[in-house]
């Protein structure tokens, strides 16, 4: 096991070393830079002397190669240090923090919610497989994977927000008079604040992991062992728990580990329509005022998570399976 987590960390930074290289090349050759961005920015009778445009391209280090500035790069972050960003005029950690928190809002809760739904809905399918409950079950989940989750979102606002008044329209706090609030009045606007985009995050993936479970199951409760433990008299409700859905937990297990960058990746749309705070819309924004430092940063977030994920997954598989060995 040991050899194996070295020898997987030894390839991960490999992997993450070629990841920002390839990134830092693509933002430094895509047109426009953060200086030209703010000067088309600007008012246009506005004009920007050539030298003062040299100058201020040498102290943000835009003056340099890329290859050297992404050497420079690597050695800060290597000290620790992720940059100051061109935007936020902020240190880039500090900027990253201030997202991860409405992030993880919406993700971890949407995940929780999705796996604490998902697999009851998916054992029902199983039991019920064939029936006609299940295939309106099937049929509805279907319905909702196809549904835009952006014209959900637009669809809730309109109805719950607008016209019923039952929700705020967006945000994640009440501007107005949330500094004034007690600390559950403050956890109360902000859960009331984030049903919309939760249940926007959730619906798509509910219905995607339910039919996976359901899918998984169908296939194990076809197996021999299942028929030997139900001629061995085995009641239905054990053969479905015991026997089948142990054995389903070993592709479930991977896709959990697989899901681990979302949790911050965030929802770009989502976040969009809802002016919620989160690492998508951050991601966006970064891009189109070309923040360099701050994109670089969220690519290793989401770089070293995605790498983390894949190594947790086979972790949890070799949990799950005995006859997995990691060597």
């Amino acid at each position: 096991m040991h050899a194996y987590l070295i020898r997987r960390l030894g390839i991960s930074s490999i992997t993450l070393l070629l990841i920002t290289f390839i990134v830092f090349a693509l933002i430094r050759n895509i047109p426009g830079t953060p200086l030209t961005m703010d000067v088309a920015m600007a008012d246009p009778s506005r004009k920007i002397n050539i030298e003062d445009l040299k100058r201020l391209e040498k102290a943000y280090g835009l003056d340099k190669p890329w290859p050297q500035a992404y050497a420079i790069w690597l050695g800060n972050l290597v000290q620790g240090d992720m940059g100051r960003s061109f935007h936020y005029k902020r240190a880039v950690s500090e900027v990253i923090s201030a997202r991860i928190g409405p992030t993880l809002i919406l993700s971890a809760s949407s995940l929780m919610l999705t796996y604490l739904l998902a697999i009851p809905m998916g054992l029902y399918a199983t039991a019920r497989s064939g029936l006609l409950q299940e295939r309106i079950a099937s049929t509805s989940l279907y319905m909702l994977y196809s549904f835009p989750s952006f014209v959900a979102a637009l669809l809730m606002q309109i109805m719950l927000a607008d016209r019923l008044g039952w929700l705020p329209l967006y945000g994640m706090t009440t501007t107005e008079s949330y500094d004034a609030m007690t600390s559950w009045q403050k956890v109360w606007d902000v859960f009331l604040h984030s049903l919309m985009p939760i249940t926007c995050f959730t619906y798509g993936s509910l219905a995607y992991y339910s039919r996976f479970i359901y899918a998984n199951m169908q296939e194990v409760i076809r197996q021999d062992y299942i028929r030997t433990a139900r001629a061995k008299g085995a009641g239905p409700m054990r053969v479905l728990f015991h026997h089948a859905f142990r054995n389903t937990l070993i592709p479930l297990v991977t896709l959990i580990g697989l899901t681990l960058p979302s949790l911050l990746s965030g929802s770009i749309i989502i976040e969009r329509v809802f002016s919620w705070p989160g690492m998508g819309q951050l991601f966006f924004t970064s891009i189109t005022t070309r923040d360099y430092p701050v994109i670089m940063g969220l690519t290793l977030v989401f770089s070293i998570l995605t790498l983390a994920g894949q190594l947790l997954a086979d972790v949890l598989y070799a949990a799950v399976d005995p006859r997995v060995r990691l060597t």
